[in-house]
């Protein structure tokens, strides 16, 4: 059993799963936060490997991405961090990136690294999956988990393609828009999740705008897993892991 799939094997236990940017605001605290993350009760841990252009993402993980490039985080730093996280956890770490950086890098030799460095899965948001044939395949031939992105938007016809190609787990997106921790959630949150359930058998697992125990519980009731990024960093920049500890630590209740 793979990683992932162990973090979803409990029965009744939902995932959460916590987002932050490799080298924001520095590579040590990168280093020494993901291991914290997990001793808090997170389960799986994706690192985002900074991009120039971001578009998925709101203003607070643009501006982590900015920091993080300014001070030299590359996508073979993000490696070398990932490796050393390795050595310090046992949940599954999901790199998050764009196409971009992966091209570039060279797919195959991406993909060789990426398992080799420790990581179980690889989430791509700007991948649509009828252009993800060639990553899909480089992948699957190293054990790695590609995750598809689904948007309230997407068609009965995406989802269903999706249900066939994600492997891990599905990210539901909560809401049309970028990432960014918000005061509310869709109305239609658990319309949209049912129309996936219907179709798939992965876990799912909800991101974008969630930032409050209660919209965790909302979320829980009818996905197996909450993502949270933009918070995560906001309390990092702050430099009161109290706070942070104490957010993580009030969403991990939440889910029970």
């Amino acid at each position: 059993m793979s990683r992932i799939a162990a973090a979803f094997s409990k029965a009744g236990h939902k995932a959460l799963i916590a987002y932050v940017t490799v080298g924001y605001p520095s590579i040590e605290t990168t280093i020494e936060i993901v291991p914290q993350l997990a001793s808090w009760g997170c389960d799986i841990v994706e690192l985002g490997i900074p991009f120039s252009d971001p578009m998925a993402d709101g203003i607070t993980i643009q501006e982590a991405s900015f920091q993080a490039l300014n001070r030299g985080v590359t996508t073979r730093s993000c490696l070398q961090v990932a490796s050393q996280l390795r050595k310090k956890v046992d949940i599954p770490l999901v790199f998050m990136t764009y196409f971009n950086p992966v091209m570039q890098y060279g797919t195959e030799a991406f993909c060789k690294s990426a398992v080799e460095a420790g990581v179980d899965g690889l989430i791509v948001p700007d991948l649509p999956p009828e252009e993800g044939g060639e990553l899909e395949e480089k992948t699957r031939g190293h054990n790695l988990d590609l995750i598809y992105l689904l948007a309230p938007t997407s068609t009965e016809e995406r989802i269903s393609l999706v249900a066939r190609r994600s492997r891990g787990f599905i990210y539901l997106v909560s809401l049309t828009g970028v990432t960014g921790a918000r005061a509310s959630l869709s109305e239609d949150l658990e319309d949209f999740v049912a129309r996936v359930r219907s179709k798939a058998r992965q876990p799912l697992c909800v991101g974008f705008g969630i930032s409050t125990a209660e919209q965790a519980k909302r979320v829980a009731k009818v996905a197996d897993g909450v993502i949270v990024g933009s918070k995560i960093l906001q309390l990092l920049a702050d430099k009161q892991p109290a706070r942070l500890r104490t957010f993580i630590e009030a969403m991990r209740a939440a889910l029970e």
